[in-house]
């Protein structure tokens, strides 16, 4: 057990997960995928990803409540090959590919949504990662995914590009250091979230994205540099 708490009156466990939790791990995608007005927004993860992620590639937790799991967050070990994102952040050795860890799937059944579970899963995975072996945690998010960004800023995250890809989708991709470092600035821009150019403009000139505010209708990125 690698940690414990409450959602509401439910007292809690979170541990780290294995093969033999692969039936549980698809029957609650299920449930979290019924629940969702719009289907596309998730794409659960089959029975063979969950089994390459639980052999050793990577890191997975569960979190349980009465003995049933209700929430799970994994951080994956990816092959390397033309797409990894750590070309995409900048580096280029295969020694440095291997240190980097993907945070992937992310699911909470829909009766325990609103205790910030994701954040505290967030916060307990990374804890789990062993640094000697990784340096860096990516993750690509969808523009306009207001949810997912704001999960990664939480965890102090930022956006290192964005750019096309998984066959032309545009997607930001955000990054951590590990151990995590101090930032410091002495410039920065507000930039619209729909303008892209502007962005990778920034992007290309050594800013990061590092937060993000909602101003009417729309949502501004911060950059800095």
């Amino acid at each position: 057990m690698i940690g414990t708490g409450f959602l509401g009156i439910d007292a809690y466990e979170v541990h780290l997960l294995d093969e033999s939790h692969i039936p549980e791990l698809m029957t609650l995608q299920q449930e979290v995928v019924s629940a969702l007005p719009n289907k596309a927004i998730l794409q659960p993860l089959d029975e063979d990803e969950l089994g390459f992620i639980l052999r050793g590639n990577g890191l997975m937790i569960g979190v349980f409540v009465g003995g049933k799991l209700i929430a799970f967050r994994a951080l994956l070990e990816p092959v390397i090959d033309d797409e990894h994102l750590g070309y995409d952040i900048g580096l280029q050795s295969e020694a440095e590919l291997k240190k980097v860890l993907y945070q992937e799937i992310s699911n909470v059944h829909p009766k325990y949504r609103g205790f910030g579970l994701q954040r505290t899963m967030a916060d307990i995975i990374m804890q789990q990662i062993d640094l000697t072996k990784y340096n860096i945690v990516c993750a690509t998010v969808m523009p306009g995914n207001i949810a997912s960004m704001k999960d990664k800023f939480s965890q102090n995250m930022h956006i290192a590009a964005l750019k096309l890809k998984y066959g032309g989708k545009l997607r930001y991709m955000f990054m951590k250091q590990l151990p995590e470092a101090r930032s410091y600035w002495t410039e920065e821009r507000f930039v619209s979230m729909n303008d892209s150019n502007a962005q990778q403009q920034l992007l290309e000139a050594g800013f990061i994205g590092f937060s993000m505010k909602a101003e009417g209708h729309d949502w501004f990125i911060q950059y800095v540099k």
